[in-house]
């Protein structure tokens, strides 16, 4: 039963939609989906201390994909406890897994993946930071994490999820 963290910068936007998206779409992943991925989290590599709500325009979008995060949603920041917790522990783009492969136990750091090394074409690739761009950058952001999802489903689906 894959546990999945999904990791960012600040984890106030794409780790959250990451999140989000995983938990509304399990269900239809296949049979027992819901149930291998029961624990389903985000957090951020540099996430401040005091808990952030999720960025508006990334709730935004959430909303219009008809996907919402839950109402007493905040941002944590990754501890040391969560290499161990989680058997996938899938970065939004590069610099976020260097800054994990520095905080990672070596023996752990196979639980490292990037999100869109699930998509055929798109592997090594980053999810973009919509944080500084328009509004409609989380739209486009949202829609490659449901790639991400989908292809780590058929992974899942396939028997071909990197082992814990």
């Amino acid at each position: 039963m894959p546990s999945v963290l999904f990791v960012c910068t600040a984890n106030i936007c794409r780790s959250p939609m990451a999140e989000a998206v995983l938990k509304a779409r399990r269900e239809s992943l296949g049979l027992g989906a819901a149930a291998a991925f029961e624990l389903v989290q985000s957090a951020g590599a540099r996430a401040g201390p005091r808990g952030e709500p999720i960025d508006a325009r990334a709730l935004a979008a959430l909303q219009r994909g008809q996907l919402s995060v839950e109402k007493k949603w905040r941002s944590k920041r990754v501890q040391p406890e969560d290499f161990e917790r989680y058997d996938l522990i899938l970065a939004m783009e590069s610099d976020n897994r260097d800054v994990l492969l520095k905080l990672c136990p070596p023996e752990l750091q196979h639980k490292l993946h990037l999100l869109l090394d699930f998509v055929p074409g798109l592997e090594g690739q980053d999810v973009p930071d919509p944080y500084f761009g328009p509004a409609a950058g989380f739209d486009h952001v949202l829609a490659l994490i449901e790639r991400g999802v989908a292809g780590l489903g058929e992974a899942w689906r396939k028997g071909t999820l990197p082992k814990a």
